[in-house]
């Protein structure tokens, strides 16, 4: 098919800083394809997910919302008690099994499926009652696990070249279940199986690189029906456990990903990101973030403390082809160790939530992702530095500016002629003031501002 060509003079629609998203007038509220992205809402509670399922995620077009762990799990106003599981109950602070049942009905009903991550790699690091009235101590916790249960490796991870010790030795202090046990096994699919009998469609495997594949495979083997599942394994130069090897059991979380996209957006040059799927795990196996709770709390990523630029970074991730984005929503803070705002009773009009989710640019972009899928990456173009631009065969472009400076620049496309809506700054029933006529002349001429972008999608 010839190429078709779109001119339109945007200076004046693109705002400073703003980031546009330009869409046909005659979108639907869900766009079409696959949906396959995620939002995690970290820490949220159950009811509040729910109530953004209906309002937020749905409409955008969101594949996937990820829930923070629902188990029940010792006691602490740190938002890494919930990483502390002491039974398998559903009795966390976050919201009971009737809850979490109730939450996982509506994100059903507003066209989201529902990954829970699951905390399958240890229990607590001590002694006390948990959440829903449990009593433990480290290595004993009634009905579920008792001492034969856990490696005899009784120390902390020292040797990140060691397979064993990462593997078998106690991350932080935290009881490391023998996952190579049978008994072990049995009872971590029970768990799993049991969310999946409340309608959940998969699973984020905290920890997994301290499991070893085989044995979150023989897991997942004991299950009817495991559903969709994806692994944290962070990637580590010369490390002994690597990404790759979990590929077979699902997705894996492609932590090099976030790296490279603070590298290039804050070191100048987003030129090279051309190749961003370099050196990474196949993009059907990768699931792509900018950021996470983790990462945004070792410096490790671009984070919401970085406005526009983590704005920019989530619009190139949904914009581009590799892998399957996540984008991460999770609250304000400055004590690293802080939980969540009002016990994770969540609403983007106050409380420090961050809703990154839910910002019109991103939800725009969810919408691009959705339109373009499929599409090969063509039309590259940038500057060398500060700015870059490509299509999505005919059925996408998107130009982003990274530099300090407003942008004028014409660009090749091949988007059919039409009138487009601005979703970054409207949603398409409601377009009225925010839409461009494009042409077929064989361009679009666009004046960004310092930190803009831009994306047309059919």
């Amino acid at each position: 098919m010839s190429s078709r060509a779109v001119r339109a003079t945007l200076a004046g629609l693109l705002a400073a800083g703003g980031i546009a998203a330009l869409a046909p007038w005659a979108s639907q509220a869900t766009p079409p394809g696959e949906k396959t992205v995620t939002a995690t809402l970290f820490e949220w509670k159950y009811d509040s997910v729910a109530q953004a399922c209906t309002d937020t995620l749905g409409p955008a077009g969101y594949g996937y919302v990820e829930v923070s762990p629902a188990t029940e799990h010792i006691r602490g106003d740190q938002w890494w008690t919930s990483y502390q599981p002491v039974s398998y109950k559903i009795a966390g602070r976050l919201g009971d099994r009737t809850a979490f049942a109730s939450m996982v009905e509506q994100c059903h009903s507003a066209g989201v499926k529902v990954v829970a991550d699951a905390v399958i790699n240890h229990m607590s690091s001590g002694s006390g009652t948990g959440t829903g009235g449990t009593d433990y101590t480290k290595y004993t916790y009634p009905g579920l696990f008792q001492d034969q249960d856990f490696h005899t490796c009784r120390k902390d991870i020292s040797n990140y070249g060691d397979r064993a010790d990462v593997q078998n030795c106690e991350l932080v202090g935290l009881a490391d279940l023998d996952t190579g046990s049978d008994a072990v096994r049995t009872a971590i699919a029970g768990y799993l199986s049991d969310l999946r009998s409340l309608g959940v469609d998969g699973f984020r495997v905290d920890a997994a690189k301290h499991m070893a594949a085989d044995d979150i495979a023989a897991i997942k083997g004991r299950m009817t029906d495991p559903g969709f599942w994806v692994t944290e394994v962070i990637h580590g130069g010369g490390e002994a456990v690597q990404p790759e090897e979990y590929t077979g059991i699902g997705d894996v979380d492609e932590f090099r990903y976030g790296g490279h996209l603070k590298s290039a957006f804050q070191g100048g040059s987003i030129a090279g990101l051309k190749s961003v799927a370099d050196g990474k795990l196949p993009g059907g196996k990768a699931r792509t973030f900018v950021d996470n709770w983790d990462t945004e709390r070792n410096g490790s990523t671009l984070t919401y403390k970085d406005g526009a630029t983590h704005t920019l970074a989530n619009v190139f991730m949904l914009a581009s082809p590799y892998g399957s984005p996540n984008v991460f929503s999770g609250y304000a803070w400055s004590d690293k160790d802080a939980g969540p705002p009002n016990g994770g009773s969540a609403t983007c009009a106050s409380g420090g939530w961050t809703c990154v989710h839910a910002q019109q640019a991103v939800t725009g972009m969810v919408g691009f992702h959705n339109a373009t899928a499929g599409a090969e990456l063509t039309d590259w173009w940038d500057n060398g530095s500060t700015a870059l631009a490509f299509g999505r065969g005919d059925k996408g472009f998107v130009a982003l500016n990274n530099g300090d400076g407003e942008l004028q620049q014409t660009f090749a496309t091949s988007l059919p002629a039409g009138t487009y809506c601005n979703v970054a700054q409207a949603a398409p029933e409601a377009c009225d003031g925010n839409t461009v006529q494009v042409g077929d002349d064989g361009a679009v001429t666009a004046t960004l501002q310092a930190k803009g972008a831009l994306a047309l999608h059919v």
